[in-house]
This record gives structure tokens, C-alpha cells and sequence, in this order.
């Protein structure tokens, strides 16, 4: 007989808007507050907005210039190192009641929590415990959060997207055949977890515009469209799910990458893009090193300004060795650049990936190696390290981070892209 199991998959509401509410001693749920950079002007993108806000109509992930003009509302600069201190308070509110090997932190502000053997040790149904779970994280943090509760990971994290919102406690419940009553017709499907509009769109020229669709499709048909991923889609549609807490605890990639990217404010040319791959890459190396890693291969990505009409121009190069010595991989991802990059068109986007990762064990001189220079490097940027670790990562900079094209000193004072506030 199969084991039954009962998911949690909790939500904190809005969660960068309802930090900066609580940090004003506001109320996340009435007050019209929005996330955004002020120095990025009017099309600066709105990391979140306020529960109240989207009840007036205003759509997440916003541009400022978007919401209404007679929206009366505070705008609250980004404070990346803030929120995930308040991230890291709720995660202690979960270790108050599961352990640690059931729970899956899926993002800074959701968690998949597998409470199945702890339903009958505190002598409570799942909705009891969410509510008590919820009720204890708005009274460590004042944060409001909602709750999907499924018998798979799939449909609590669907009970959490489509059914909590519409619920008073904000909690939404599923098993696969509630599932199959309540949302087979539901329309449209990117609202769906896991169904981007790629997939949607050729679904939709195929006839099928709902999960109920695609369970009655021709299977054949499916695996001709999605190759192995009808499985996943297949399996949705039914509402099953075969992972469990257990395997994502078990789950080891089998290769690992190292990566880096910015959108720019501004049209870069060619020659300013190349100060910026610089900087990149002089970042993952210290990374790399940081970490006792090294890479065998790099790519770089590089997208153009609409303006243009060119798609992003991408390419990879391997080294002759493993390495994480700025002396070793710039000169190749220098070569790479100058091959794919598209000179005289304005640049917008530019991305950095290392990946054939491996720790770092022993070096295999060539014949013309300068293994004195090399242990002089791997010595300077321990030196580095050191110092960023203890004073910060602009304590210390190249030449080359003080020029007005250079973005480096900016990103080290952010987090995932925006700022730390500090």
C-alpha cells in the first residue's frame, strides 16, 4: 500500500514589500508600498508591491511608470541583505516544528515543508498545523504568509498559486482528485507551475488550452511535441507527482557552473563591454578560488540593444587545463569575445558562465610554464580574499574598476542584482 503523504508549501505575502512595511511599522496587508530603485527613474522594475496595491489593480513586477497616477504610495529602495535576514528568521520558525531533512527551501520566500510523520506526533490535521506554523511567523516577523497544502509537492505548490488566494485564512487544499474537479478547465495555463508561455503557446496550436486537455490528449502526440518532458507535463495534468522530499534531500547534480550576469542602464559599445567582461571575470576567479575550485570551460553571452534587432551573440571556449588564475582563463575569454561579439552595435546584456567545475587538486606544468609566477598569483589572490572577507569587497580593487564604464564597485554593493542597503 502506498504511503500517503501531506505537503506544506508556504508563501510569504509579497515578501520584499512586506519586510519594508514592517520595518515602517505598517500594516503589509492596507499599506501601498512598492519595491523599487529610485536611481533606475520611472522604468525601474518593481521587485514588489504591497498585497494592497494589487488589490487596486497593479499588476507584480511592475514598472514604476506603470502604476497609476492616482496611487498614492511609498517607494522603498531595495535592501537585499535585509530580506534575507528576515528569510533566514522564518526558516527558524519552520525548524521550530520539522526538521531540517523535511524542509526544502525553494526560494528566499517560499518552502516546501513534508509534514506527514508530523501530523500525528502534535495530534493535528495539516490545515491545524499551517495555521499554527503561519500564525507563529507573523508573530516572530509580522509577516503574513499563505499556505498550499497537497498530497504531492505538485499540488501544494499549486494549491498555494491557485486556490490560497481565494481562501479567508489564505490557505488552499488539494489531493489529485479535487485537483482534477476544481482546476481541469482552469484557464489560462501559464498559471500553472512549471508551464511557461513557450510551452502554452504550442500547446494552444495543438487545440489544448487546459490541464483537463492535455490529460485527454494522445500521449504520442505529447512525447512528438515536448521529447521527454510530456512525462512531467503528462503526470501534471493528472496531478501527480513522483519526487519526494526524499529525493530532493538525495538529489546531486552532475555538473556544477559558476556564473555571472548584468543587465546594463545604457547602451555599452564594444570596447566598454570589454572592461566588463574583465571585471566578470576577475570576480569568478576569485569565486573559483575562494572556493578551491577550477574551471575547464567558459561562456559568454552578449545581448544587443532592441534597437538593433539582433538576437544575443553566444559562444564557449575550453582551456587547455583546468584553472582559476585571471592570467589563465582572460586571455581566452578575450579571444572568444573578439570572435562572437557583433563590433559597432550597442550592448545591453552580458553573461559569464564557468562550467566543467572540479576541486582543485594538483597542476600539471607545460613545458614553458612559469610555475614561480603561478604560485605568486595563487598567492596574491588568497592575499585578496582575505581582505575582501574582512573589509568588504571594494576594500580592495583593480585599476581598471575606477573607470566611469566600469560596474564592479557598484555590484559588489548588491545582491542578486540590486541593492544590499547597506
Amino acid at each position: 500500500m502506498m504511503e500517503t503523504y501531506s505537503y506544506l508549501c508556504i508563501d510569504l505575502k509579497s515578501f520584499y514589500a512586506s519586510v519594508e512595511c514592517v520595518e515602517r511599522g505598517l500594516d503589509p496587508m492596507t499599506a501601498n508600498l512598492a519595491v523599487a530603485d529610485p536611481d533606475r527613474g520611472k522604468g525601474a522594475l518593481c521587485l514588489a508591491i504591497s498585497p494592497s496595491m494589487k488589490a487596486l489593480g497593479v499588476k507584480n513586477r511592475c514598472r514604476v511608470y506603470q502604476i497609476p497616477a492616482h496611487i498614492t504610495y511609498i517607494t522603498a529602495p531595495p535592501r537585499m541583505k535585509r530580506y534575507i535576514e528576515y528569510s533566514a528568521d522564518v526558516y527558524g520558525v519552520y525548524l521550530k516544528y520539522i526538521a531540517k531533512e523535511d524542509i526544502h527551501v525553494y526560494s528566499i520566500d517560499e518552502a516546501f515543508l513534508d509534514v506527514t510523520q508530523y501530523l500525528s506526533l502534535y495530534q493535528l490535521t495539516a490545515r491545524e498545523l499551517a495555521v499554527k506554523i503561519m500564525a507563529d511567523i507573523r508573530e516572530t516577523t509580522g509577516m503574513p504568509a499563505a499556505a498550499g497544502i497537497g498530497t504531492n509537492l505538485y499540488l501544494a505548490k499549486t494549491a498555494l498559486d491557485l486556490t490560497a488566494k481565494h481562501t479567508k485564512d489564505r490557505i488552499g487544499v488539494l489531493d489529485e482528485e479535487l485537483y482534477r474537479q476544481t482546476l481541469w478547465d482552469h484557464r489560462p495555463l501559464t498559471d500553472f507551475w512549471r508551464v511557461g508561455e513557450g510551452t502554452a503557446n504550442r500547446l494552444a496550436r495543438a487545440g489544448i488550452l487546459t490541464m483537463g486537455d492535455i490529460a485527454r490528449a494522445e500521449e504520442q502526440m505529447l512525447y512528438g511535441m515536448f521529447g521527454i518532458d510530456a512525462e512531467l507535463l503528462i503526470d501534471h495534468a493528472w496531478g501527480r507527482e513522483s519526487a519526494t522530499m526524499a529525493d530532493i534531500k538525495s538529489y546531486r547534480p552532475k555538473s556544477n557552473s559558476l556564473s555571472s550576469g548584468q543587465m546594463l542602464l545604457r547602451d555599452y559599445s564594444f570596447e566598454e563591454c570589454r572592461l566588463l567582461l574583465k571585471e566578470m571575470v576577475d570576480a569568478l576567479c576569485l569565486e573559483l578560488a575562494d572556493q578551491g575550485l577550477t574551471a575547464q570551460n567558459v561562456s559568454i553571452a552578449v545581448g544587443y540593444s532592441y534597437t538593433t534587432g539582433l538576437k544575443q551573440s553566444a559562444g564557449s571556449v575550453s582551456m587547455p587545463d583546468p584553472a582559476n588564475s585571471y592570467s589563465d582563463i582572460m586571455p581566452c575569454v578575450l579571444r572568444l569575445y573578439e570572435r562572437i561579439a557583433r563590433k559597432g552595435k550597442p550592448i545591453r546584456r552580458l553573461n559569464v558562465t564557468c562550467s566543467g567545475i572540479a576541486k582543485e587538486e594538483y597542476r600539471q606544468y607545460r613545458l614553458f610554464t612559469d610555475a614561480a609566477e603561478l604560485d605568486r598569483e595563487k598567492k596574491l589572490q588568497q592575499a585578496v580574499l582575505e581582505i575582501k572577507r574582512r573589509y568588504g569587497k571594494n576594500a580592495l580593487v583593480r585599476g581598471m574598476d575606477l573607470l566611469e564604464a566600469g560596474t564592479a564597485m557598484t555590484r559588489n554593493r548588491q545582491i542578486g542584482g540590486h541593492k544590499s542597503g547597506e
